[in-house]
Parts: C-alpha cells; structure tokens; sequence
C-alpha cells in the first residue's frame, strides 16, 4: 500500500549486464549446488555497511505523510553482534528510530523522528530469481517496516514488489504489488497471519521467487501470496520485466499504519505507546541476511 510520489529522477548508471555481474563476482563464493547460484549476499558480519553494496537515503522528498526522515547516521543504522544479535549466525543489521523533535532536514523540512532506510540502486540489480530477507521485527502499531524490490525508472511504470511490509500489528506480514494502473491502493496484495505463538519479533524469512509470468511469495519457505502476469495484466500492464534494486526501511506513521490504526495524535498513524517504545530504544528492525539468487 506504499503509493510513491519520489520526486527525483531514478536512473541507471551501469547496464543491467554489469551490475549482475559485479554483483556475481561478490557472491560467487556463496554458489550453491542445487543449480542456483547467488548474486547477492550479504549477513552484516563486517564493523560497518558495506558502500559498496549499499546506499544510506537521506530525507529530500516526503511520501505517504510518513513522520519520520531517513538519515545517514550510526544512531539508525548500525551492527550488532553476540546478545543483541542473538539468533543470527554473525551479527545483525539494526534499523532503529530516533525520537528528534524539531529535526530539520537540508531541503528545510521537519521531522520529530529519524530513521534509516539503505537500498541497491546502481550497486545491485537483477531481473529474475528469489530476493529473500532473514528479518526480525518491532510491534506497535504505527511502525512500518519493508523489505522490498524498486525498477529503476518512474514509479510507478517501472514497478514496485513488496515482498514484506508490516504496520506494527504482531500477528501478520504482507506483500503487494505496484505498477501502472495498480498502484497506491492496489488490489494485488495480501497478508500471511502467523500460527500460534509465532509473530513479527521472531525471525523469519521474507521471500518472493520472481519469474518472467510471475511472482510468488513466501515466509519461511511456505507461499502464501501467487501473483500471475494475468492478474496484474487485469489492471495494467506488467511491469516486472526490467531490473530492480533491494530496499530494507523502517518509515514510521503516515498512510498505510493510520489506514489500519485510525490514529491521529499524538502523530498520524502512531498512538503514544508506539511513542514510547521509540524513546524507550524498543523499535528495532534486525536482519540477519539479505540475499538473491538465480537459476544458473
């Protein structure tokens, strides 16, 4: 549900060929048997984000009515290892927000959080294949964070899969689809609600396998969300056929948590005890890996 009105031009610095290809020379070691081989990997195992493989967005644009503005800063992007990390095999990525009233951005604008959101774009992008998270998240209602694969050109003609997006409700993850002609609300998505004593804050593995006449999502393995070219073709035309890059984000309030919360203080779409769980340091997105591969 994540309508996108980005403001600056999206474009592609290096062919579709390229980027595959430093992408591959990066995760060759990690090459399975099984007839896949992985062109992107990475487990946050190092000191500090890996530039080469990433880039930190900051705030120059404002979507959603979202509360929050993305930064470049250690404070919302940083690693864990050993009990903070516990469960992920070599420590862990932290998205965390801020509680920073008054913070203004370079372009003038205000936001009393800040957060963190890091993508791919000219670094890595694929066509094809499965893109799958490890990832734990916070609940409280108004949180909203994604896990998520962006085209390259305008939103939305070049298309958007939202292989996980939460808003702070425990009990389910969903997934959608955006392109021209279903976007904003659009009607290609769905939601995976957990069994009991499962939920968000423990991990679990965000997938889609994404092919040439569809795409199919997945937690932990179990698909719960088919999407065909004849499904999204119903609405507009498909728009999966081109390179995408990877987005992990945690956005906080705006439209899509006030569409199921209702709340509108003391911020739209986050009540005061999501509030709290933000100044308390109870509002971590963790991800243990990310990681593509494709039929070899």
């Amino acid at each position: 549900m994540r309508k996108k009105l980005i403001i600056y031009s999206l474009t592609l610095s290096a062919s579709f060929f390229t980027v595959v290809s430093r992408a591959q020379n990066s995760g060759s070691k990690n090459e399975k048997s099984s007839g896949e081989k992985v062109v992107f990997f990475d487990d946050f195992s190092g000191n500090s984000l890996d530039r080469s493989k990433w880039n930190v967005i900051v705030t120059g644009f404002h979507v959603n009515n979202e509360q929050q503005a993305y930064v470049d800063s250690l404070a919302t992007i940083y690693f864990v290892k050993g009990a903070e990390a516990a469960g992920a095999k070599n420590g862990a990525l932290v998205i965390e927000p801020k509680y920073t009233p008054g913070f203004k951005t370079f372009d003038g604008q205000k936001f009393d959080f800040i957060s963190g959101r890091i993508n791919t774009r000219n670094k890595v992008e694929f066509t094809y294949g499965t893109a799958a998270a490890r990832m734990k998240l916070p609940a409280g209602s108004g949180f909203w964070p994604a896990f998520w694969l962006l085209g390259g050109g305008n939103w939305p003609e070049t298309g958007e899969i939202d292989i996980m997006e939460n808003v702070g409700e425990a009990d389910w993850a969903g997934a959608a689809l955006h392109g021209p002609g279903y976007f904003g609300e659009t009607p290609l998505v769905n939601k995976v609600f957990f069994k009991p004593g499962k939920d968000v804050t423990q991990w679990h593995v965000y997938s889609v396998d994404w092919t040439k006449d569809a795409l199919l999502f997945k937690v932990d393995g179990e698909l719960f969300y088919r999407v065909t070219r004849p499904m999204v073709e119903n609405y507009g035309k498909w728009a999966f056929d081109n390179p995408k890059y990877i987005i992990v984000n945690l956005a906080l309030g705006g439209a899509y948590p006030y569409k199921t919360n209702g709340i509108k203080t003391p911020y739209n779409g986050i009540p005061e005890s999501t509030l709290e769980l933000i100044k308390s340091g109870k509002a971590k997105v963790l991800v243990d890996w990310v990681k593509v591969t494709q039929a070899d």
